[in-house]
């Protein structure tokens, strides 16, 4: 079966950073994305030699996020998807920027690190319409989803955000 692969741009991940491989890895594993976008590193040179050593067009190898959500959104061929994996008090930023651009959002949780940044979030997708997903790859935060909705207060933003689309869903 052929498919068109999502082209997806990466915020953090390079060179020395150890959760931004993971997620190459993970969006690698059905062959559905391919990387052709970044702002790697706040270090300019760290995030030309990211780019470098995983395929990506120099002219593509963004010095911010910003610049990156302005260029990419006006492209013809720009990203459709963006992965969040910079450390976790620097996820609210750039996912607004994305958002607000019109690209679709793959944060690595916690979403935010307060209640009100994920509220901010929530209020943002509900408004553009763009997906956000979220991602959990250890076990208990699928048990945060399950549970949300008996929990009266939430322990986390992640957990928040479950309960938000708990409502919303049922």
């Amino acid at each position: 079966m052929s498919h068109r692969k999502i082209r997806l741009g990466m915020v953090g991940g390079g060179k020395g950073g150890f959760i931004g491989a993971v997620h190459r890895i993970a969006a690698r594993l059905d062959d559905r994305f391919e990387l052709v976008a970044g702002a790697f590193s706040s270090d300019v040179d760290r995030n030309k030699a990211s780019a470098l050593e995983l395929g990506v067009p120099a002219e593509r190898a963004y010095d911010s996020y910003l610049d990156m959500a302005a260029r990419e959104s006006a492209r013809p061929d720009g990203i459709e998807a963006v992965a969040i994996v910079t450390p976790n008090h620097l996820h609210f930023d750039p996912a607004r920027a994305f958002l607000e651009a019109g690209i679709d959002v793959i944060c690595d949780k916690p979403v935010t690190t307060t209640m009100e940044q994920a509220i901010a979030l929530r209020d943002l997708v509900d408004r553009t319409g763009r997906l956000f997903v979220l991602t959990h790859n250890y076990t208990g935060y699928p048990w945060c989803g399950r549970c949300a909705r008996w929990l009266p207060t939430a322990p986390s933003a992640s957990c928040a955000m479950f309960r938000a689309n708990m409502r919303r869903t049922g």
